[in-house]
């Protein structure tokens, strides 16, 4: 059994209510996420001369660095919470080494807002597959756009160069980011770890619901 994908209609006041659990969580993701996103530019570098002939086509190692804005997002479920996470993954990241410097953080403000819009555009009560798969396509759009004008693809891709990365860092970020990002909230779920968060709290409910089912229909 899973918790809902939707949840009932969340309250302004509730949704900008931000506890102290979910600012560390937030923090704690972003920090955790951005070891990974560090181990991650390291591979990358030994993994991108495989795509010299089409290097268009390098837009399929983008996703994993969209996961903390993803899982940051559907755990805490609060305006700003995959933001923040994809920003302290990015400042992590930075403050560890990669190749990309200061980029990375104007890389993370993007991906955090592209997670940030589709939540917000589902009134932050849809939190299934899908949405996560939306939020990590857009996060992969954002990232796209400033790329092309930073790195200027319009030479280095040309028109139809362009438009293969960004097609294989969409599919790439909703594989890598959003289904599996979901996959991961949903593990936490199961766990109990997420007990403190809504998800948690409807997977209890959600048992709870089914035991008293069981109990009825079987007196």
């Amino acid at each position: 059994m899973t918790a809902p994908a939707v949840t009932s209609r969340p309250s302004l006041g509730e949704l900008t209510r931000w506890r102290t659990v979910d600012l560390v969580t937030a923090a704690m993701l972003g920090v955790a996420f951005g070891v990974a996103y560090w181990g991650w530019s390291a591979a990358y570098t030994v993994v991108s001369p495989a795509f010299t002939a089409v290097p268009a086509l390098g837009g399929l190692l983008g996703g994993p660095w969209l996961l903390a804005g993803v899982v940051g997002g559907l755990v805490v479920r609060r305006p700003g919470a995959a933001l923040l996470a994809e920003l302290v993954a990015a400042n992590v990241e930075y403050l560890l080494g990669n190749q990309w410097g200061v980029a990375t953080l104007v890389s993370g403000l993007l991906q955090g807002l592209g997670v940030e819009i589709v939540l917000a555009i589902f009134l932050f009560r849809r939190f299934g597959p899908g949405v996560a798969a939306l939020s990590a396509a857009l996060a992969a759009t954002l990232e796209t756009a400033y790329e092309y004008f930073t790195y200027d693809y319009a030479t280095t891709f040309g028109a139809g160069g362009t438009v293969l990365y960004l097609v294989t860092f969409m599919l790439s970020g909703v594989l890598l980011a959003g289904l599996l990002g979901w996959l991961i909230v949903r593990a936490l779920t199961r766990s109990g770890a997420l007990a403190a968060f809504p998800a948690g709290r409807e997977q209890a409910r959600a048992r709870d619901a089914e035991l008293q089912r069981n109990t009825t229909s079987a007196r």
